[in-house]
């Protein structure tokens, strides 16, 4: 890959230098949902093409939450939903996620009933994540929300996944 290209060449989690490694993605509910969603044509258009050209371009991850999440929804969407992300790996659950998301609900990054949401951030940034991927503008992509949540993990020791919606992670075509 060259200087702009998805993979790096740097240390890593234990990754010897020299060796390429595929940047990490996390997949929030809302880019699982987006790849049926006919209510807004562009954003299922564009997760689609995302989905089936680029996201091979990065390693990708989902939780036991996003599992969970779907698992809430009817037929035949749960379905097709739980298949599109069977083969994708899962985070394991960790004790310092479930802290840091109570972190943020206790200093104000996120409202209590959206811990379901600072929990999918939380796991993302323990488990050292490069990007997390949402589609929700009201209760995660938001810059100002981002930022204090960056604050928020770099006082508590925590690295902070970029939060981005799938059209900036586009790279075939460019």
């Amino acid at each position: 890959m060259g200087a702009f290209g998805a993979s790096v060449n740097c240390h890593r989690d234990g990754m010897a230098w020299g060796r390429t490694v595929k940047l990490t993605l996390y997949l929030e509910t809302s880019v699982v949902g987006a790849y049926l969603d006919n209510d807004d044509p562009f954003r299922r258009d564009l997760t689609l093409r995302w989905w089936e050209y680029d996201l091979g371009e990065y390693q990708p991850f989902v939780s036991p939450l996003v599992y969970h999440e779907l698992e809430q929804l009817a037929e035949p969407y749960r379905s097709a939903y739980l298949n599109l992300i069977r083969p994708l790996p899962q985070l394991p659950l960790r004790d310092e996620a479930t802290m840091l998301a109570a972190g943020y609900v206790g200093s104000g990054i996120f409202q209590r009933r959206f811990l379901a949401d600072a929990f999918h951030v939380a796991l993302a940034s323990v488990h050292n994540i490069d990007f997390f991927v949402t589609w929700n503008f009201g209760h995660i992509a938001s810059i100002h929300r981002q930022a204090r949540v960056r604050r928020f993990n770099l006082i508590s020791g925590f690295p902070c996944p970029i939060i981005v919606t799938p059209e900036f992670l586009v790279m075939t075509g460019i």
